[in-house]
């Protein structure tokens, strides 16, 4: 059974753990001590999102983060699935099509308008999911404007 645990601030180090192995697959850079401290102020204010560790029976498989924007163009607060992440070992069992369909069901509980995600154009079973669970190609380019410090 898969169930889906909100992360407690005990939880920091074991999701810094699989964030490295889920930016190691894309070779993008992570600082671990940053992200425990984005983490603190994460968990602390529940206006910035929520998230979630996916466990099967009792071993975490996985973690899910939903990170909220305002948007007028959609009536309202909208989330961005800023992560899904399934441990290799435990890919192609269904946890991504639960997660999915946990978080489509979390829709309503959060008064949400609208869900976005970004997929790497690699990660086509990705693709896959994601198109079977009525998410749809916008017909916007995703941009970003980078402060450097």
């Amino acid at each position: 059974m898969t169930t889906f645990k909100p992360l407690e601030i005990a939880d920091i180090s074991i999701i810094t753990q699989m964030m490295q192995n889920f930016y190691a697959i894309d070779n993008y850079p992570m600082d671990v001590e940053v992200a425990k401290t984005l983490f603190q102020e994460f968990i602390s204010n529940e206006h910035l999102g929520k998230s979630w560790l996916i466990y099967s029976e009792n071993e975490i498989v996985g973690y899910i983060i939903l990170t909220f924007i305002f948007s007028f163009e959609y009536g309202g607060k909208i989330a961005f699935v800023d992560e899904l992440f399934i441990k290799e070992t435990a890919r192609g069992k269904g946890f991504g099509k639960e997660a999915i369909q946990f978080i489509q069901s979390e829709v309503s509980k959060l008064s949400l308008k609208l869900l976005y995600l970004e997929v790497e154009p690699h990660n086509e079973n990705a693709q896959k999911l994601y198109l079977a669970h009525d998410f749809e190609l916008h017909n916007r380019k995703l941009m970003k404007y980078k402060v450097t410090k």
